[in-house]
């Protein structure tokens, strides 16, 4: 294994999630609990699995996978990113000081991932820019707490 991605290996194993300050949801105060594994593919890749169970009476659940790699040439990592509603994305990704950040900057709009690692949890703000980066609004926020 690359010694570049062997610094990810404290975000392995499996998670209970809590999603919450989401703009899109009733309030900002909603919670949506669900789980995460991370693992390790092939040496190679460090796989990402997100799941968001259906609420009772609502809509329904949500999946997504990211697959984190490293471009060796340019000495970059990289992050795909998929999700349940056919929506693929593309991440570049620094990993330094226990803090990981995602970024694209596609012609839709800007998104950018900031998680701040813990010994048992992972805190990840997600936002958003529709002006090319200018100004950030933020999207949700995400806690991973490792399950026992």
């Amino acid at each position: 294994m690359n010694d570049a991605m062997r610094r990810l290996e404290p975000l392995v194993g499996g998670w209970d999630v809590t999603m919450t300050h989401a703009w899109f949801l009733d309030t900002m105060d909603t919670e949506i609990h669900g789980t995460a594994t991370i693992e390790w593919y092939a040496d190679a890749f460090l796989l990402l699995q997100l799941t968001f169970p259906g609420r009772t009476g609502e809509q329904g659940g949500s999946a997504s996978v990211m697959a984190f790699s490293r471009n060796e040439p340019r000495d970059t990592f990289v992050a795909l990113y998929h999700d349940d509603r056919g929506v693929s994305r593309v991440f570049g990704m620094t990993f330094a000081d226990a803090e990981w950040t995602l970024l694209r900057e596609d012609p839709d709009f800007h998104q950018r991932l900031v998680m701040r690692i813990g010994e048992d949890r992972l805190d990840w703000r997600a936002e958003a820019s529709e002006d090319r980066g200018r100004t950030w609004r933020k999207d949700l926020d995400y806690i991973f707490e490792r399950r026992a």
